[in-house]
C-alpha cells in the first residue's frame, strides 16, 4: 500500500473517530464514512486492515487516557494493575484480514472476531497455510453476537452433558 493512501486513511479514521459518538459507531460505518471521504473501497482486506489497526490505536489511546485521570487518584498499586492491563491489550494479534485473534485451538483451528456486512462474529474455524498466509477452510462456524450468546449461556449444560457422557463410558 503507498504510504501516501495510507497516510491518508489514517488521518481521515481518526478524524471520523475523534467527532463521533462512540457509542453509535461502529468500525463498518466508520470504513463506510471514510471510503465516502476518501472516494476509496476501504472494505477490500488491506485497508480494512488498516482501518481496524487505526480504530484499535485510537480506542487503546482513549482507554490509556482514562486509566492516566483515573490514575492520579489511584493508590500506587491500583495504578501498577492498570498499566499491566493496558499493556496485555496492546499484545493483541491480528491475522491478514485485519481480524482480531482470540486464540488458537491448535496449530490450524482458531477463533477470531471479525466484521462482516456490519455485523460482528465469532468465528471457530480451520485454517491451512498457503505462501505464507493463513486461509480458511470451509470447516467452521461463524456466529453472530445474539448465537454467541446463547451458545455462552449454555456452555454449563454442554458441560454437564460431556460429564454425563464420560461417566457412562467409564
Amino acid at each position: 500500500m503507498d504510504s501516501k493512501i495510507q497516510r491518508r486513511i489514517e488521518e481521515a479514521v481518526r478524524r471520523i473517530l475523534e467527532s463521533s459518538d462512540m457509542d453509535e459507531m461502529t468500525e463498518s460505518k466508520i470504513r463506510a464514512l471514510a471510503s465516502k471521504d476518501l472516494d476509496l473501497d476501504l472494505s477490500k482486506s488491506p485497508y480494512k486492515a488498516l482501518v481496524r489497526k487505526v480504530v484499535e490505536s485510537f480506542l487503546q489511546k482513549r482507554s490509556e487516557d482514562q486509566l492516566q485521570e483515573e490514575a492520579e487518584d489511584a493508590s500506587a498499586d491500583q495504578l501498577q494493575e492498570e498499566a499491566e492491563d493496558a499493556s496485555a491489550a496492546k499484545e493483541k494479534e491480528y491475522d491478514d484480514d485485519g481480524d482480531l485473534i482470540v486464540c488458537w485451538l491448535s496449530s490450524k483451528r482458531k477463533v477470531t472476531i471479525q466484521d462482516f456486512r456490519g455485523k460482528t462474529l465469532v468465528s471457530i474455524r480451520e485454517f491451512y497455510r498457503k505462501d505464507g498466509k493463513d486461509l480458511p477452510t470451509a470447516k467452521g462456524i461463524s456466529l453472530t453476537e445474539e448465537q454467541w450468546s446463547v451458545f455462552k449461556n449454555n456452555v454449563p449444560a454442554i458441560e454437564k452433558a460431556i460429564k454425563n457422557m464420560q461417566s457412562q463410558i467409564m
